[in-house]
């Protein structure tokens, strides 16, 4: 297995543990948010901000970690 192989396999790895951990992360994000809005229904619109946010933060530092492990795999 020559070192470009090798790349490929490392980033499409990468690629997928970083997709594992955005979806664990999200959910655990989601099942929060969704307990807070159970036990004060007044406070929905501020959770439900805050969700949003945190979620795009998640989201944003996926991308980052694909977007590296692309640039590793073309190298």
């Amino acid at each position: 297995m020559n070192s470009i192989a090798l790349g490929y396999l490392s980033a499409g790895l990468g690629a997928g543990l970083a997709v594992i951990g955005v979806g664990l992360g999200i959910g655990k994000l989601a099942g929060a948010a969704m307990e807070g809005s159970a036990r004060q229904p007044s406070a929905i619109g501020e959770i439900r901000t805050s969700m949003i946010i945190a979620a795009a933060l998640i989201e944003g530092a996926t991308l980052f970690a694909i977007v590296v492990c692309l640039l590793l795999a073309i190298k």
